[in-house]
């Protein structure tokens, strides 16, 4: 009699569950609400696509609603692409929505800028994605700015699959890129920007020139490679707005804002040259290592003159310079996971009003490290180090702007001299008291000299930039970079401002001349 009594209850208890309304869908009534009415997807190249946006869609009635139509305006044959509750489409029907619920709409694009005629270089594609219809019908504009763009790519020689690989100074490598061999290939202009997939590649015997306001955009692990007797000249000029129309500048190929500032979106440029290669008015950013200037042959030193230019965001390094010929003028370097500016296995470096910051967020990272040594595969090579810093601030968010070795024996020559540069050196716990190529007891001036230096030991001195952390290295006026250079004879700064200032008579330390608002 019990088990009959348990039995009744448990089926009117399923009878029950059976008749509830909780899984019948209402039509939509127009009321959804949307995280945005607009939903811009940034700036893609052509045949690029865009990074995943997000519309969230919510029901705030009492009631389970079914979306009848969920659509993108041009159907079909739209651009866009959406994901609705997991599932890829254009066009959805009778989507459900629970009461007090909300659901994600995951949106990208891929545009063909040559499907359009457009006079421009960019332009703008639209579309809409369109809730129900009739009275009750919404809807969310999307929105995305499309570029027209040069691609510089490796090609895949028939009838195989493989991509183009590169031949370097005679010698076959399994580097994916593309060798530039036609005038047009060699000449970057500022018609359009150009996308590198792989690496672009330099020649023995060409010149790779690049006109004043090209942009060039890397895709990831992509770079430029010069090989040792080819040549990279980059003609940019002085700009008059912050748009820098005139630079010249390299970044990875994401447009999007929330990329404009990532570390190691792209490998960088791997310069082998011993040419005269000059760079003017480059802005480099957001690269594994910036400029990576290798001494792969014995016979050849690789050679840069480097001119008003700035390096910015670096996984690893800013600058790494392998037994090179550097010189460099205004010139600023900043944020890099391990040093703005590494200069290793001995060269012949000159800097003249230089900026090297560091304020990445990592352990142990400094502006600039300088030695004497490489080690490979267990062995050693050393080589003469000679290295002048001339009104340079070298200074980072860590307590030492400065980090040298030194291996060699007396045979090998280590030259540092540092003439009136603000240094940060702040060795609380006496560290480099004894360590002769630092400006303390023990210091041996005939391998590292300093001459009419400011040793930043404390937070008392300070070049007290405008906004390290984002890359503005400009003065203030509590800096105690000011007024206190040596007049070299370099009358233009960084920002294209008489050097020194008018008012004062006096050239200051870094690559810009502090001004008053």
């Amino acid at each position: 009699m019990r088990n009959c009594l348990l039995l009744l209850i448990g089926g009117f208890v399923l009878l029950l569950t059976s008749c509830r309304n909780d899984f019948e869908f209402e039509p939509s009534s127009g009321n959804l609400g949307f995280s945005r009415d607009t939903v811009y997807l940034d700036t893609v190249f052509t045949n690029i696509g865009s990074s995943t946006y997000t519309l969230k869609v919510y029901n705030r009635s009492d009631n389970d609603i079914s979306i009848p139509s969920l659509r993108l305006g041009e159907g079909e044959q739209s651009k866009y692409r959406l994901m609705v509750d997991g599932m890829p489409g254009k066009v959805f029907n009778d989507v459900e929505l629970l009461a007090k619920d909300s659901m994600f709409i995951f949106i990208e694009t891929t545009i063909d800028y040559d499907e359009y005629i457009n006079e421009d270089t960019n332009f703008l594609y639209t579309d809409r994605i369109e809730f129900d219809s009739g009275a009750n019908f919404q809807k969310v504009e999307l929105v995305t700015l499309v570029q027209d763009a040069i691609f510089i790519k490796p090609d895949r020689p028939l009838p195989t699959d493989m991509k183009e690989t590169l031949t370097i100074s005679g010698e076959p490598s399994d580097i994916q890129g593309h060798e530039l061999a036609t005038p047009e290939e060699l000449n970057w202009t500022n018609e359009k920007p150009y996308v590198v997939y792989g690496y672009a590649f330099v020649p023995n015997g060409s010149t790779l020139t690049i006109d004043a306001g090209a942009r060039v955009h890397f895709h990831a692990e992509s770079g430029l490679i010069v090989d040792n007797t080819g040549k990279m000249v980059i003609n940019g000029e002085q700009s008059v707005t912050e748009a820098m129309e005139n630079e010249v500048i390299f970044e990875g190929d994401r447009l999007e804002p929330q990329f404009a500032e990532i570390a190691g979106q792209w490998n960088g440029i791997f310069l082998l040259s011993g040419e005269d290669n000059v760079v003017n008015h480059l802005t480099l950013k957001n690269a594994t290592v910036g400029i990576l200037i290798d001494r792969l042959f014995d016979d050849t030193v690789p050679r840069l003159t480097l001119n008003n230019s700035q390096i910015y965001n670096c996984a690893n390094f800013g600058m790494l310079a392998r037994g090179t010929n550097l010189t460099a003028t205004n010139v600023v370097m900043n944020n890099a996971g391990e040093a703005a500016l590494v200069c290793t296995l001995g060269g012949t470096y000159n800097f003249t009003h230089c900026t090297f910051g560091n304020y990445f967020n990592s352990f142990n990272q400094v502006p600039v490290a300088l030695n004497d040594y490489q080690i490979q595969e267990d062995v050693l090579f050393i080589g003469n180090m000679d290295a002048t810093f001339n009104n340079c601030i070298i200074y980072g968010s860590g307590n030492f702007g400065l980090s040298m070795e030194r291996l060699a024996n007396d045979e090998v020559a280590f030259n540092c001299t540092f003439n009136n540069c603000l240094i940060k050196l702040r060795d609380f716990s006496n560290r480099l008291e004894n360590e002769p190529l630092y400006p303390f007891n023990g210091n041996n001036p005939t391998l590292a000299l300093y001459n009419n230096c400011i040793i930043s030991e404390s937070t008392s001195i300070n070049p007290e930039f405008v906004a390290p952390n984002d890359n503005d290295l400009n003065l203030t006026e509590e800096s105690d970079a000011i007024d206190v250079a040596a007049d070299l004879g370099n009358s233009i700064d960084l920002n294209g401002n008489p050097r020194p200032n008018p008012n004062t008579g006096i050239p200051d330390i870094g690559a810009y001349e502090y001004y008053s608002e």
